[in-house]
């Protein structure tokens, strides 16, 4: 056991104490599938006999001082940020954190005093990080975030302006292959596919998943059949609406988001055709809007609480200046087959 006064364990000490690699404590205390029994039990030994706590909780059982850290979106009434802010909040719940949520600052065009000046609101108010969720960063804000020593960490980025800020993600690509493999073993032919901001990463690595499934099957990728927009309802109504009225239209529709998805829905109704019997579609996120519909939507899930506990303890980390086993976390994405998609027409 720790003695009094003896300085707090870290996961470095833990490790060693049991002869295993940091990552290994480090899934353990995640609480990760992909360790042995025989290793999780030695591990979690370790951790009882050095008193571990996490950066939330003092060690011997003595609640820390309430942090809080700041968790921020660019679009806070969504079924994506919804899901997200619960495993935030429930992480914070876990470890004695409190978040207070708000929404991106308009900064891209300010001058660089309006990033100081959020930076220095940030530390005024006794932050020590903050997460940001499917925001555009620029390298002026993370400048301002380096002086005023914040940590950061970035959930789905639409963008890295560097590679060591670290970010929570999920297997885009996977998830975009796993889709349109789905709907190419159905007999589909001619799918489509409506992505989020051209800028975006996480809807331009689910392009390429797309494309890799299309190209994998033999079949050619056909550009009238790309579009994209925002990953909303609007824009899965005018594009899904677009792609409908054309001369030769897509018996499939994959879409990046479930608001999407939903938006293709209704462009599809308008228009008569029935979902899947004439039409087929493939959403992405698996929120609640999912079960709504009627059909129920297929999707692909994003484990999106599980993203956001991680993303809160990864910053707890940060801010505690313990080593992380990667700056880029990606979470594995499932298809979850529902009733939206089924064999094309005919």
């Amino acid at each position: 056991m720790v003695v009094e006064g003896e300085r707090r364990a870290t996961l470095a000490m833990v490790a060693e104490s049991c002869g295993v690699s940091l990552p290994t404590v480090s899934k353990v205390l995640n609480g990760r599938a992909d360790v042995a029994s025989a290793t999780r039990a030695r591990v979690e030994e370790a951790l009882r006999a050095h008193n571990y706590s996490p950066p939330g909780v003092r060690s011997r059982g003595t609640p820390a001082p309430v942090r809080t850290i700041e968790l921020v979106f660019d679009d806070i009434i969504s079924p994506y940020a919804t899901e997200v802010l619960h495993g935030v909040t429930d992480g914070g719940d876990d470890l004695g954190v409190d978040v207070v949520v708000r929404r991106l600052p308009t900064l891209t065009e300010s001058p660089p005093r309006t990033e100081a000046a959020w930076a220095r609101r940030l530390t005024d108010a006794g932050r020590k990080g903050l997460i940001v969720v499917t925001s555009e960063l620029t390298s002026r804000q993370l400048a301002a975030f380096d002086r005023a020593g914040l940590s950061l960490v970035v959930i789905d980025p639409v963008n890295l302006p560097r590679t060591d800020v670290v970010s929570v993600g999920a297997t885009n690509w996977s998830g975009g292959l796993e889709a349109t493999d789905h709907l190419i073993r159905l007999g589909h032919q001619r799918i489509a596919f409506i992505g989020g901001p051209i800028a975006s990463s996480p809807s331009r690595a689910r392009l390429h998943g797309y494309r890799a499934a299309l190209e994998n099957a033999g079949i050619r990728s056909d550009p009238a059949l790309i579009r994209n927009g925002s990953f909303d309802f609007p824009s899965g109504l005018k594009l899904g609406g677009e792609l409908l009225d054309s001369g030769d239209p897509p018996t499939a529709v994959f879409a990046a988001s479930d608001p999407t998805a939903m938006g293709v829905f209704a462009a599809a109704v308008a228009r008569g055709l029935k979902v899947p019997e004439r039409l087929s579609i493939v959403g992405f996120d698996d929120t609640y809007l999912t079960v709504m519909s009627t059909p129920a939507l297929t999707t692909v899930r994003q484990p999106l609480r599980d993203m956001g506990r991680v993303a809160l303890r990864t910053l707890l980390r940060l801010i505690a200046g313990e080593p992380l086993d990667s700056h880029h976390v990606e979470l594995a994405t499932k298809l979850v087959i529902r009733e939206s998609t089924a064999p094309p027409p005919g």
